[in-house]
């Protein structure tokens, strides 16, 4: 039989004491209250800073559901299978769970019967509020978003609410649903967000780090053969003149040849955080044996799966704005509400995109197909390159279909990269490992276009023009206007 854990933890810096209270939570009924000790570090009250009372406490919520499905028997299917015990469904923890990728990938794998959880602090819906940004689709709450998902594919997801900088939440969400692999999107995940002034860029790379780090030591503590699946990121390699491998090059110098990681040339503090993780998940491959598949990411494009389009309350978020808002799905909303396509600069520059429901897939393939034991691999996770200039033309060819006037304007580009370059990125790993993928299409623009249009009216047209200079960037705190 099914059956629910709910517990609120107030966290306070004011007392290094924990104690149990009795006291209802008003979100869980008859839930118990812990106070836990919490770090005083500067980076934790950057992301909860609006949430601090004068006692400098704030109030979490971690709810566990059990699952009580019949194992899964199928192979390929979420499932261990071995000649001597029936096969039970493979628990996978997602780190970022509640968030674009997090989400969509949760409800993906779950439907393919592994037994999933979501590890979530909540802190990107925090940053809507802080930088009064808004999703264009309207996104449910987490605790609602899993119920729903509940009544409506009769599968249960678990949830632990918190913050994986803190080592003993950590600790306790990992040693609770023992995984078997884990998929890390919990990660500040917005290039302009980290050059918007020092404290977010100091934010940035804190929390990816140290994220990271966390992860990786709870592996090597409690679950040694936990398979490490982490999204990385195409700015890594940056926009070199030469083809770009999948993660390592072989180099011939001086008569002697080897095969080195591929050099990095990170373009902001987000794509620098990385890099550093990058580095710290190959060392520790190489010195505890850590399994660990690294997918470097391309652009992200599109809102629906197969699973999110079931029912209204499990929809994605779909970010239009300067800040978190990538380059395609801006693109379709300015042209949904006849806001001229902004692109950067000359617009030459070219980077790898995919389909949201090829990011999914590409998760699941890398969790059905480990590392081994200290192999650290890395897949470039795209399915097609093209330049700002190509896109804003196929989105204004699809625009006038659907009777859109669409327009393009250059605008000064607030970022420091090249704007013509040579880009060819090698691509091959994935598909080798079975990835069908969603290439961009006139029909998939014409979806997302009228999803577009469909929700134009929630447009906040003071968010499309970028606001985020990399050379302005100061010390000072910016606030950015209403």
């Amino acid at each position: 039989m099914a059956h629910v854990l709910s517990v609120s933890c107030s966290l306070s810096t004011s007392t290094g004491s924990r104690s149990i209270s009795s006291k209802p939570s008003n979100q869980f009924p008859s839930s118990a209250s812990v106070n836990l000790p919490i770090s005083t570090s500067p980076f934790k009250r950057l992301a909860f800073q609006t949430n601090y009372t004068s006692q400098k406490r704030r109030t979490i919520y971690i709810k566990a559901i059990s699952t009580s499905q019949e194992p899964i028997v199928q192979p390929g299917s979420g499932s261990h299978e071995t000649s001597s015990e029936p096969s039970v469904p493979k628990k996978v923890m997602v780190i970022g769970g509640d968030g674009y990728c997090g989400w969509a990938t949760s409800l993906y794998l779950s439907n393919k019967n592994y037994e999933v959880a979501i590890v979530d602090n909540l802190v990107r819906r925090h940053f809507d509020h802080q930088l009064g940004l808004d999703s264009l689709t309207p996104i449910a709450s987490i605790h609602n978003r899993i119920r729903r998902w509940k009544s409506v594919a009769g599968k249960d997801i678990q949830l632990y609410i918190g913050d994986i900088c803190d080592f003993e939440f950590l600790s306790e969400a990992f040693n609770s649903f023992q995984p078997d692999a884990v998929v890390h999107f919990g990660e500040q995940r917005s290039a302009p967000y980290s050059m918007i002034d020092r404290s977010r860029a100091v934010f940035t790379q804190h929390n990816n780090v140290i994220g990271t780090l966390n992860a990786l030591f709870a592996i090597k503590e409690f679950g040694e053969d936990c398979h490490l699946v982490k999204l990385g990121t195409m700015g890594e390699y940056g926009t070199p003149n030469i083809d770009i491998e999948e993660g390592y090059i072989t180099i011939t110098h001086n008569g002697r040849t080897d095969t080195l990681p591929y050099p990095k040339q990170a373009s902001s503090f987000y794509h620098l955080s990385k890099v550093h993780d990058s580095h710290n998940i190959a060392f520790t491959c190489k010195a505890w044996g850590i399994r660990a598949t690294d997918l470097n990411q391309g652009v992200v494009y599109g809102v629906r799966t197969d699973e999110t389009a079931m029912h209204d309350e499990l929809c994605n978020r779909l970010d239009y704005d300067g800040v978190f808002g990538t380059a395609l799905n801006r693109f379709c909303v300015q042209a949904a509400v006849g806001h001229p396509l902004t692109v950067y600069g000359k617009g030459g520059q070219t980077r790898g995109y995919l389909d949201i429901r090829d990011t999914v897939q590409c998760v699941e393939l890398a969790i059905a197909n480990p590392a081994q034991r200290g192999e650290f691999r890395v897949f470039n996770q795209f399915t097609e390159q093209f330049s700002v200039n190509e896109l804003a033309a196929l989105v204004t060819k699809a625009g006038k279909k659907l009777g859109l006037e669409v327009q393009t304007i250059s605008v000064p580009n607030p970022r420091v990269e090249a704007e013509e370059h040579y880009y060819n990125a090698k691509h091959t790993k994935l598909v080798e490992l079975g990835l069908k993928p969603h290439l961009l299409s006139d029909s998939l623009l014409d979806s997302l276009l009228n999803f577009a249009v469909q929700y134009k009216d929630r447009v906040d047209p003071k968010q499309i023009m970028p606001s985020v200079s990399w050379k302005k960037i100061g010390a000072k705190p910016k606030t950015v206007a209403a």
